[in-house]
């Protein structure tokens, strides 16, 4: 009996270092759509910055658990289907200028070693990412402080005015 557990316990333990194997995505490519904030008047204090994208790999490694690494700071990557993730961040208007931005993503290994380098102070540019995606923002637009709305507005109860004024002079 004692052999048999054995020999099931060997079995789950090969089992399960082979299915781990496949959780490192080698030869990632992607397809992304990035979505920033454009106009200051909507959002009056932080830019929003979303990135969408598909992961392939030359493996077929699927569904990984992702990180991105945006100019130190470490953020999840949430899944959002089958190969499908995204991950989003927000900075104030300030601390987010017109420019090209780099997103690193680690999967498990790379972002444990990521991690280490920070916490022992090596140089933590030297892991290497499993992918970056590079993108432009555009900036914010502080646009017209008075929206070309209003002053349509203003305009047409302007004209009615005037037009309801001569009408009761010319019937006066």
């Amino acid at each position: 009996m004692a052999v048999i557990v054995l020999v099931v316990c060997g079995l789950l333990l090969v089992s399960g270092s082979v299915y781990g194997a496949g959780d490192t995505c080698l030869g990632a490519s992607t397809k992304h759509e990035v979505y920033t904030t454009t106009d200051a008047f909507a959002s009056m204090t932080d830019s929003v910055f979303l990135v969408e994208f598909t992961l392939q790999c030359k493996n077929n490694a699927k569904n990984l658990f992702l990180n991105a690494d945006i100019g130190g700071r470490q953020l999840p990557v949430a899944r959002s289907g089958d190969n499908k993730y995204q991950v989003s961040w927000t900075e104030e208007h300030k601390s987010a200028p017109a420019g090209s931005y780099d997103i690193k993503f680690y999967d498990e290994e790379g972002f444990s070693a990521l991690r280490k380098a920070q916490r022992a102070g090596d140089d933590s540019t030297k892991v290497k990412a499993l992918f970056t995606i590079n993108f432009h923002h555009g900036g914010v637009s502080e646009g017209p402080v008075i929206s070309t709305e209003a002053i349509a507005s203003v305009l047409g109860v302007l004209l009615y005015y005037c037009a309801y004024r001569a009408k009761c002079r010319i019937q006066a």
